[in-house]
């Protein structure tokens, strides 16, 4: 079957897209709430513990019907079709792109190149699940039979964000192991980290698929002859285990075969953390833990596979995304978490998005004369509204937003979570209404600021039509994190589809590191 090629700005509803920017660029959208008391919902889906609220977009139903069609007209539901049953969609590594198999709960077969993948799969989780166990109950011991007390996860990009985003975003649900990760080939990185461990209590994954990348290596050999410093040889195997398909190179590093955990080529390093590349995740949460995150991921894959279009969550927020990088020429995005638990989802997001979308030619080889991609950025709040919310609210710029946030707190203080709330929901307003002149002037009336009054209100002005999604979250849980990466994961996706790229290769990150290793042989 494979992906369906065109260019994006010649379809019909590309066309009436343009024709309908024009007529509703300038509309605000407290115009839009005002003639519709109803607008909220209309504009709101809800998936499980989640509520995606759409209504503070600059969007209306006729916008969101001429996406839709854009998205059948370019044949979405084939691609999605494809994307869940195992073609090699990423073309130009000839691979598929199945990262939604690891969290597969049902019976049926995903096939690559003739041999069901599920049953490694089960296999992976269950060595997984065994390995795990060992380690937190202690009966995994170190070289001097003493209990293991530190995990050092050893791995860059989707190797060390991933896992390292979760395991901060799950740190309520954290056992007594505690948890590292090393990516930067910065030697100070490394050092810093080194001087909180005892060796005879560390164990250290080293996640690489080809098992040749130069900060990991680099970073795994220095930690190795640190760790020999007190140790021999024969003790690696009790301290070193390896995620990788280089078998041969695991070995020759001094890893036991018994601790090398598989990744597959149908997995991208930046949508791996679900496979034995979370292996850090398990030991830190537990593997009960881990299995729900899973299974929060698959039960999103199904809304996104089965549901159509007008209510798919992750399908709207895509079309919605499209509209504004592409009619509205927006360059960047914020993601707003109010939770400091996901203090580095942001981070983790400008990986999965901007490493996949980031091109500038289509399926057919041609150099693209679109936008696509997005920058990606954030912060948690409120940390936000005192750093760079200005610019958001009184900029120069449009920037849409995702506020993410809870309506339950996981450590129960509810005077806290109440107030922490509270400026959620007044930020997507202000950005939404903004503030008039007329509005301005009465609340420098009522401070009793007359005299400055004329000069201070071009400043208190705000002009509001700023736009926000709000994505509404009963409680952070394991299962609603993996939900919520998963919808991430499919909004990359259906962007790629719509702007005929590529979105599972990475070839833009091979250029320096080339150019890096002839520096490196010169000096």
């Amino acid at each position: 079957m494979g992906l369906k090629n065109y260019n994006p700005t010649h379809t019909k509803a590309w066309q009436k897209l343009t024709d309908h920017f024009s007529e509703i660029n300038n509309v605000h959208l407290k115009h839009l709430f005002g003639n519709d008391k109803n607008r909220k919902e209309k504009f709101s889906i809800s998936v499980g513990d989640f509520e995606f609220d759409f209504s503070k977009n600059r969007i209306t139903e006729q916008t969101l019907a001429y996406l839709i069609d854009l998205s059948n007209e370019v044949d979405l539901k084939s691609a999605i079709d494809a994307y869940f049953s195992g073609e090699k969609i990423n073309v130009t590594e000839q691979r598929a792109v199945l990262h939604t198999a690891l969290r597969n709960q049902s019976k049926e077969n995903i096939v690559v190149d003739g041999v069901n993948i599920l049953p490694e799969i089960s296999e992976t989780l269950a060595k997984m699940e065994s390995f795990s166990e060992k380690v937190i109950s202690g009966n995994w011991k170190g070289y001097t039979n003493k209990k293991i007390t530190d995990i050092v996860n050893i791995g860059i990009g989707g190797s060390d964000l991933g896992p390292d985003m979760v395991v901060e975003a799950l740190a309520y649900y954290k056992n007594h192991l505690n948890t590292h990760f090393v990516s930067n080939i910065d030697g100070d990185h490394t050092q810093e980290i080194l001087k909180k461990l005892n060796p005879e209590t560390t164990l250290f994954i080293i996640v690489s698929k080809t098992f040749t990348t130069q900060e990991t290596l680099t970073n795994a050999t220095t930690i190795k002859k640190w760790f020999l410093q007190t140790a021999k040889e024969s003790d690696i195997s009790k301290h070193f285990v390896a995620v990788s398909t280089n078998l041969t190179a695991v070995q020759n590093f001094g890893i036991s075969k018994n601790n090398i955990f598989p990744m597959w080529d149908w997995v991208g390093g930046r949508f791996s953390l679900w496979s034995a590349v979370g292996l850090s995740i398990n030991l830190a949460i537990g593997f009960k833990n881990f299995k729900n995150l899973l299974v929060g991921a698959y039960e999103m894959d199904m809304h996104f596979k089965n549901t159509p279009f007008t209510e798919n969550a992750p399908v709207i927020s895509s079309l919605i995304g499209i509209w504004y990088t592409n009619f509205f020429n927006t360059e960047t995005e914020v993601i707003l978490p109010y939770t400091q638990y996901l203090t580095k989802l942001a981070p983790y997001l400008q990986q999965a998005i901007m490493e996949s979308n980031g091109k500038s030619v289509d399926r057919n080889g041609h150099k693209i004369d679109y936008q696509t991609g997005n920058i990606i950025w954030g912060s948690t709040g409120t940390n936000a509204q005192h750093a760079f919310m200005q610019l958001l609210h009184q900029g120069t710029k449009l920037i849409p937003a995702d506020f993410i946030g809870f309506k339950e707190s996981l450590c129960g203080n509810e005077e806290h979570h109440a107030k922490l709330m509270a400026n959620f929901y007044a930020q997507t307003q202000a950005l939404a209404e903004g503030k008039t002149i007329e509005e301005a002037h009465l609340d420098l009336k009522i401070q009793g600021n007359f005299e400055n009054l004329e000069n201070l209100l071009p400043y208190k002005v705000f002009d509001g039509n700023k736009p926000s999604t709000t994505i509404l979250i009963k409680k952070l849980t394991p299962k609603n994190l993996g939900c919520l990466i998963a919808y991430y994961e499919h909004k990359i996706f259906v962007q790629g589809i719509i702007w005929n790229i590529y979105s599972y290769d990475q070839f833009g990150v091979e250029l320096g590191k080339e150019l890096a290793q002839k520096i490196y042989k010169k000096v």
